[in-house]
């Protein structure tokens, strides 16, 4: 029995698969037709393919020819075959975990989640489940509810905020990560407030899978829009390219100077002298970035506000995990807390009503 492998593109195992027959695994352990030859294992999108052929075996150089030709066209692993992604585009994220896209989100739809914010702020509305973060150290002075307020998380119960998960034009974008069945999973409008010298709202370098107790990482994406301009100014997105390819690191509170919000963790042992690339956009425009793509933000040196509005979208192929004895473990113990000190609950009571 001949078997032909051909290793290529970064160490995946890949060849080319010769003949007309093509079964999967599941059909090959039905299929009932004796084996004479088993000539070539195929790996497509996690698939495994194999192709059955009569002697004689193909020559040297038709095999030569096949191994280029898989050369030419790489296996993509956080992007999913469609229309709409250019093969730059996708090249782009496969190799750095992150794609801009300018202007998808236009300049009505921002003012209406703006307005949105502002009618929450002053308690016009009150989503239910959402979470009001506000500056303690500006809550007991005379300022506007907008001034203190820095986040509104888990709106998915706001109709005009939930209206960003379901633009057209970005759902458009975030199929071509997670395939056509989508769920949003956790929504976000950030408030950054000026900080020059308190430096509170900085968030250390993280993974937002960390967060996330669900699975695969590949195929969850972000979508986060700047709701104006942002710059190393007022506290743009920084990245790490290439780290969505590594592993999720542990995670805890950084060693800074001053205050550090709840929940606000970064990865340990941390080298701050990574290179990293400021992620300068424009009102509308749009970044779409991999869950275990390192990243995170700076202060905002200015006297005005940085807002972004954001998703966390999954495949709804997507599963639950369990966290114990893993390093998401002592995050889910502090969430739990929180929860428990926010509603007067036992850990029990908890586990009950979830």
């Amino acid at each position: 029995m001949h078997t032909v492998l051909i290793n290529a593109y970064e160490s995946v195992l890949r060849t080319v698969c010769i003949g007309t027959d093509f079964l999967s695994v599941s059909q090959l352990k039905r299929n009932t037709r004796p084996l004479q030859l088993i000539f070539a294992i195929f790996i497509c999108d996690s698939h495994f393919y194999i192709s059955f052929t009569s002697p004689p075996l193909p020559t040297p150089g038709f095999l030569l020819k096949a191994f280029f030709l898989s050369l030419a066209s790489p296996t993509r692993v956080y992007t999913l075959d469609n229309d709409v992604l250019t093969t730059e585009q996708r090249q782009f994220y496969e190799e750095n975990g992150y794609l801009i896209i300018k202007k998808l989100v236009s300049d009505e739809d921002i003012e209406r989640f703006r307005k949105e914010f502002v009618r929450i702020c002053n308690k016009e509305v009150n989503p239910l489940g959402a979470m009001i973060m506000k500056d303690e150290m500006l809550r007991s002075q005379s300022v506007l509810p907008e001034k203190v307020v820095n986040k509104v998380q888990d709106f998915q119960e706001d109709e005009e905020l939930f209206r960003y998960c379901t633009l057209p034009q970005v759902l458009k974008y975030v199929e071509c990560f997670t395939g056509p069945n989508i769920m949003a999973m956790h929504t976000m409008l950030i408030n950054k407030l000026p900080d020059s010298d308190k430096q509170t709202f900085r968030h250390p370098m993280h993974q937002d899978l960390h967060y996330f107790p669900f699975r695969p990482a590949d195929r969850i994406v972000c979508s986060w829009t700047a709701m104006e301009r942002t710059d190393r100014n007022n506290g743009c997105l920084a990245v790490l390219p290439g780290t969505h390819k590594e592993s999720l690191k542990p995670h805890g509170y950084p060693e800074w100077e001053g205050i550090v919000n709840k929940l606000f963790h970064g990865i340990l042992d941390y080298d701050e002298n990574s290179p990293r690339v400021h992620v300068i956009m424009e009102k509308g425009d749009t970044v779409f970035f991999h869950p275990l793509l390192i990243h995170g933000s700076g202060v905002n040196k200015t006297s005005g506000f940085r807002k972004s509005i954001s998703c966390h979208f999954a495949s709804s192929e997507c599963y639950y995990i369990d966290v114990k004895n893993t390093v998401q473990e002592d995050l889910e113990k502090e969430t739990v807390e929180i929860a428990r000190r926010k509603f007067n609950a036992s850990s029990l009571d908890l586990k009950v009503r979830l």
